[in-house]
């Protein structure tokens, strides 16, 4: 094990120099998937196919830790004598900077050899400074850059190839802001600096780490593409307890232990662990896309965190504010350590109440026949009572404080106390007094001077010292059987009064599982009254910031009981306490703090002479300890000059979850205030626990966990970051679900299949129409303002976007852009104007593939694409790079999207009319097309349209988006016309049935028939109305005083203007259900509601005509397009599954078809929430009961279909298919009925009109 220099480039010069030096030695150097490279003595570098040993050495730049190389070594290219000539990547990574690199012990004694020469050969390897070093010229990978784009999305086909570019390419240091453009209006660039939770070294990626990387890489990518120096600094923790206890076991399965192989050996043994395995947890949250900068990852344990920690503890000390004494502390008995309360967890459980006598003495120690009746529920405690407590106030037990009492078994007397602690209500309403195994009675003993006796040895058996108490026959029984057995004695003493059942919090180690023993312990303390003040004024005076804001009250409840703070454990593996103490000076009490053992033996000398001998304190300090260090240590400190400590300390921001904001946050705020009267950070983020869907904990037990290794798997990467952000809301905890995974992989595949329709379009139009888009151009005011309104409309609402998303993350508002960016792109860009564009530039519907309009399209296609992978990118980093990379580039363009300049848009460049117009002009689509779906037109019945528009300007605009209207709504090109609303007749033109889309457009459409079904229009217009009525009350609803107390002037102003149109469009629809009312066609019966989705099923099913979509039709590549209502995803996995058994059967690569279709199982599990939905629109409860029932065989059925293939089962596989496909059959046929009762508890905000979307 080696440490080399921080900053290391190795060439082929070098390499052969430390060959010579170190024979048998190998050095793996570069990031994972890239440069592999080995120095062997006699030979040149050698090929290193990846693929061999990728799996292997998981090797990265800045890594401290990599995994067995003797996997490694079975790669026979090892030994070969070819030149090295890298593979994919390794020039770039050879050239790169490499924080440190592992040295293997390849033969025997070759340890010793290389601790001679550490600071011999190794320290010569030359270093390389200054930015420009830092970082390797090298392309994105040519699998994601190049070639035709596939009709699907496939997270595993790019994320590790842009990862490892990433990291090698040096885009992760803050030396890179250097490249990243940044507008004058930002001013001069400053750092942005988050210090990472340091991991377990022990540690396997969870749902936590997943949710705090996640969080913290969409503010390190967002800042880092605003031109600010970001460093976002990662690093593992040691992990004391965790480690030790790993290695213990190894040691016990061995048949030996620590404390027989010695301190020495042990610590060998567990960094030995720690080169082989520890590397797990760094790589892990590598592949979740962390853009942490490797080349700066700090160890908690290596040399300078080390020396950070002494001269922390020296300094503390030296000011007084160490010292070592007696408290009490959670002591683990099988740990055989303190250990601090994050480590233990309390349990509900179902104990007992044991009522005793304490029996009342005279002055002369004589029992009386007046006893106290005391209640407690660790009997065993008795035999170290010093006092039983009464309330002051308790008019039962007055008379008798002061009095003498006799401990049961012992025949010693303690005193009756008054103190005000004591619950009267709680059993017996007198309490004894165990100082040294209770907090509480701790407390107690101090106000009022009692003796401490220690009952409870350190392995939980009763201690010899209950001898002298007078009770030697428990000396050496376990904690429960001498409950036991005392229990039995005053039972026969005639001492015991009754046993109650009584549900108890126990306190357990969160390591070994058993009962935490509150004791009274030597260990070492620090004094945080002083500490605690100046944190609780540092939030207080708004140099830090606490976001939620609730926690305050939080923060400063704790911090005011400004507790002791044990820093010593009993432990082996940690920062050994820089204590000694004298050896051969019997009966000296003094001891020595100092910055090393040469220190420390000058100071002895000097006080207790030339032939002192010294001992180091076996103790080490508490992990948090050394955490509590982590904002400063990592950037150079106690070297406060060093260029590091300078540019990033303090810090910026400290994520993290809230239930470490004690243990850690507020230790941090402590020492850093301290040590360099510096607040170590500026703003304190605290993101929630990550729970199942149903809000519970996640455990083993309940089998609700959901892996995030897995989830990676299964959905890629930048699902599971999404599905983790979209419902991330600080302090609050957050479900995930299954369903939020698949949800936010269709996502992902749809930012895909924009990308790709609007890439392609842009090639195969090359010819006809070349495209001036370069990546990262901009329009100025006179190219938007020659622009066509519409395409006018969707630039000023990306910038709005644009303009919201960056306001929302400057202020760490990070799930409300997920869904913004969701909405605009799926809805706006791509279910709306990718179908406008083909107007422009496709023959078939109209357009001019060389006109100018259609350039102007493609290139505001390009532009929004760009602007919306740029605003996505740190969220969903992978398929945002992957699609960027093929958008057309100039010579300046930057070689990465996440070092391209963040959009800022002037507020000024918004053209708020146009927007108008368009969310206009999809309302008026929208509701065409619900009344074709409610007449049961075909999707192919092209009608005449004629609109009546109130707004001269608006009507002026539709006339000029003719054909998009006749394409979106499927009109009549040759028969629409916008007229204004005066020239409107009053009568409904004959064979025409009126739309009211608005107080200020009205629709008359022509249908084909000669007479309109006027039941059906009535029954449309009564169920326009009813939904526009809920829309409105639920609107109406939102408006309360606290709302418009506390909603920003944006948000109030977007809602009122709402309630304001959904009243005028009441009134213009009850004012048409009223004119037909009065017709001689009205119908006089009670009509019965249709939901337009249960309509549009049946029509897809193929009960009735097609129903049309307005979703954008863009390479769907057999996966369904984000936002698609229910019954197309079911018709969609219901089509595929049916083409399943002879794509099995007849398959070129039998593996491939089998792993599709285990997709395919998880995708149509997914189906049951979209059934689910459909179901609550039933009105009829039988059939929804059948439904309800269908539905659970159906889960079960596709649950059970996962077995057999897996195992490629293909007779037991189709059994179970033609089940499923039954289910599938029979669900449409209990829709019938459905009303449109559908998330009537929804909001509203997330519903549109008569189209009724799940939440």
């Amino acid at each position: 094990r080696i440490s080399m220099p921080r900053r290391v480039c190795i060439g082929s010069s070098d390499a052969r120099h430390v060959s010579r030096k170190h024979r048998e030695v190998m050095l793996f150097l570069g990031a994972a998937g890239g440069c592999k490279m080995a120095l062997r003595s006699g030979h040149a570098f050698s090929d290193l196919p990846t693929h061999s040993v990728r799996q292997a050495t998981l090797l990265s730049a800045g890594s401290h830790s990599q995994t067995s190389i003797r996997q490694a070594l079975q790669c026979g290219q090892l030994r070969t004598s070819k030149s090295l000539r890298s593979s994919a990547g390794a020039a770039a990574a050879a050239t790169a900077f490499v924080a440190s690199a592992t040295v293997f012990r390849l033969s025997h004694g070759l340890s010793r050899r290389l601790r001679r020469h550490r600071r011999g050969a190794l320290s010569r390897i030359p270093r390389r400074e200054g930015p420009q070093a830092a970082f390797a010229t090298a392309a994105c990978p040519a699998a994601v850059a190049g070639g035709p784009m596939p009709g699907r999305y496939e997270p595993a086909a790019v994320e590790e190839d842009l990862y490892s570019w990433w990291e090698t390419a040096g885009f992760f240091r803050p030396e890179i802001a250097e490249q990243v453009p940044r507008p004058e209006k930002l001013g001069d660039r400053e750092s942005y600096v988050v210090p990472m939770p340091p991991p377990n070294v022990t540690g396997r990626l969870h749902m936590g780490h997943a949710m705090f990387a996640s969080l913290e890489d969409v503010l390190t990518r967002f800042h880092r593409m605003r031109g600010d120096r970001t460093l976002w600094l990662p690093g593992t923790d040691h992990a004391g307890i965790a480690t030790q206890m790993l290695v213990e076991r190894q040691l016990v399965a061995e048949g030996t232990s620590r404390k027989e192989v010695g301190r020495e050996e042990f610590l060998r043994r567990v960094w030995d662990w720690k080169a082989e395995k520890g590397g797990a947890i760094v790589n892990q949250l590598r592949r979740l896309g962390s853009s942490a900068d490797w080349s700066r990852e700090q160890f908690t344990l290596n040399e300078h965190m080390s020396q950070a920690v002494v001269e922390a503890f020296c300094r503390l000390h030296e000011m007084g504010v160490v010292s070592r004494g007696k408290r009490m502390v959670n002591w683990s008995p099988v740990l055989q350590t303190a250990v601090s309360d994050l480590e233990v967890e309390y349990a509900e459980v179902q104990g007992h109440l044991y009522h005793f006598k304490y029996v009342v003495v005279d002055a002369n120690g004589q029992a009386e026949d007046e006893f106290i009746p005391v209640a407690t529920t660790r009997p065993e405690t008795i035999l170290g009572d010093s006092a039983v407590c009464v309330h002051p106030e308790d008019p039962r037990y007055q008379h008798l404080v002061g009095r003498q009492v006799l401990v049961p078994t012992q025949g010693r007397t303690i005193p009756v106390i008054a103190d005000a602690y004591v619950d009267r209500e709680f059993g017996t309403g007198a309490l004894k007094i165990t100082p040294s195994h209770d907090f509480n009675d701790f407390e107690i003993a101090q106000r009022h001077g009692l003796t401490f006796h220690s009952v409870i040895a350190l392995d939980g058996s009763i201690a010899p010292a209950v001898e002298s108490l007078g009770s030697p026959k428990y000396v050496g029984m376990d904690r429960s059987e001498c409950r036991k057995q005392l229990w039995a004695d005053l039972e026969a003493e005639g001492l015991a009064l009754k046993v109650e059942d009584h549900m108890q919090r126990v306190p357990l180690s969160q390591r070994s599982g058993e009962v935490i023993e509150p004791m009274l312990s030597d260990q070492w303390f620090v004094s945080t009254e002083v500490m605690a003040q100046r944190a609780l004024d540092a939030v207080e005076s708004g140099e830090i910031k606490i976001q939620p804001d609730r926690y305050v009250k939080i923060w400063q409840g704790w911090l005011k009981e400004k507790q002791p703070w044990c820093i010593s454990r009993q432990l082996w593996w940690g920062h050994r306490i820089p204590v000694w103490y004298p050896t051969n000076r019997p009966g000296s009490e003094e001891y020595f703090v100092a910055r090393s053992e040469s220190e420390a033996k000058e100071m002895a000398q000097a006080s207790l002479g030339e032939d002192v001998e010294l001992a180091q304190e076996e103790d080490v300090l508490d992990t948090w300890f050394s955490s509590g260090l982590w904002p400063f240590a990592t950037v150079g400190w106690p070297d406060e000059s060093s260029e590091d400590y300078q540019k990033f300390y303090p810090a910026t921001m400290m994520e993290t979850g809230y239930d470490i904001l004690f243990f850690w946050v507020a230790r941090m705020v402590m020492m850093g205030l301290t040590l360099t009267d510096k607040a170590p950070f500026k703003e304190i983020y605290l993101h929630g626990l990550v729970r199942d869907e149903k809000g519970q904990k996640m455990s083993k037990t309940k089998g609700n966990v959901v892996d995030p290794l897995e989830s990676i798997a299964d959905y890629g990467t930048d699902a599971l970051r999404y599905a983790l952000l979209t419902c991330s809301v600080p302090g609050m905890d957050t479900p995930v679900s299954k369903g939020m995974l698949e949800n936010a992989k269709a996502f992902a595949n749809k930012i895909w299949n924009v990308g790709r329709f609007i890439i392609t379009d842009v090639e195969k139009n090359a010819g006809a129409s070349p495209v001036a888009f370069t990546s990262g151009m901009r329009f100025s005011e006179g190219e938007i303002t020659d622009m066509p309104w519409l395409e006018r409309a969707l630039l000023s609402k990306c910038h709005g976007v644009c303009n919201s998303v960056t306001t929302a993350l400057l202020e760490n508002r990070i799930a409300p852009p997920t869904k913004e960016l969701k909405e605009f792109l799926a809805e706006d860009v791509a279910a709306w104007y990718v179908e406008v564009s083909k107007t422009r530039l496709q023959e078939h519907l109209g357009g001019d593939p060389k006109s100018k309009a259609a350039a102007t399209s493609q290139i505001v296609l390009l532009y929004l694409l760009e602007v919306s992978l740029k605003m996505l990118h740190p969220f969903m980093p992978f398929v945002t790079e992957a699609v960027w990379q093929r958008l057309p580039k100039g010579t300046t363009s930057p070689e990465s999207l996440m070092i391209s300049p963040w959009p800022e848009i002037a507020e000024a460049g918004r053209d708020l009319k146009a927007e108008a117009w368009l969310s206009k002009l999809c309302d008026t689509v929208t509701a065409i097309r619900n009344a074709r779906a409610q007449q049961g037109l075909g999707y192919k019945e092209r009608l005449p349209l004629t609109l009546w528009c109130t707004d001269a300007g608006f009507q002026e605009a539709l006339s000029s988006e003719c054909l998009s209207l006749a394409w979106l709504a499927k009109g009549s090109p040759d028969q629409i016309q916008a007229l204004p609303m005066s020239e409107r007749p009053a009568e409904v033109p004959a064979n025409a049935i009126r739309i009211v889309v608005g107080d200020d457009v009205v629709v008359d459409m022509v249908m084909p028939q000669e007479e309109v079904d006027v039941e059906k229009e009535m029954q449309r217009l009564m169920k326009q109305l009813d939904q526009v009525s809920k829309l409105l009350d639920a609107t109406e609803k939102k408006i309360s005083p606290q709302f418009l107390e506390r909603a920003n002037p944006e948000a109030r102003d977007k809602i009122m203007q709402k309630r304001d149109d959904l009243r005028q469009q009441k009134s213009a629809i009850a004012a048409q259900v009223s004119e037909l009312q009065g017709s001689e066609k009205a119908m006089t019966a009670d009509l019965p509601r249709r939901d337009a989705v249960a309509a549009a099923l049946l029509g897809s099913w193929g009960w009735s005509n097609s129903v049309p979509t307005a979703e954008a039709q863009v390479g769907e590549g057999g996966v369904l397009p984000m936002g698609a209502r229910q019954e197309d995803r079911i018709r969609k996995g219901t089509e595929t599954w049916r083409k399943l058994p002879a794509k099995l059967k007849d398959a070129e690569d039998p593996e491939k078809e089998w792993e599709d279709c285990k997709g395919l199982l998880r995708r149509l599990y997914g189906l049951q929430d979209d059934m689910s939905l459909l179901v609550k629109g039933l009105s009829n409860q039988e059939n929804k009961k059948k439904a309800e029932e269908l539905i659970e065989t159906f889960k079960k059925q596709v649950k059970a279909a996962d077995k057999p293939a897996k195992v490629k089962d293909y007779d037991g596989f189709m059994v179970l298919h033609k089940e499923i496909a039954g289910y599938l059959d029979e669900f449409p046929k209990l829709l019938v009925d459905a009303n449109d009762d559908l998330e009537e508890s929804g909001d509203e905000e997330d519903l549109e009109l008569v189209t009724v979307k799940k939440k």
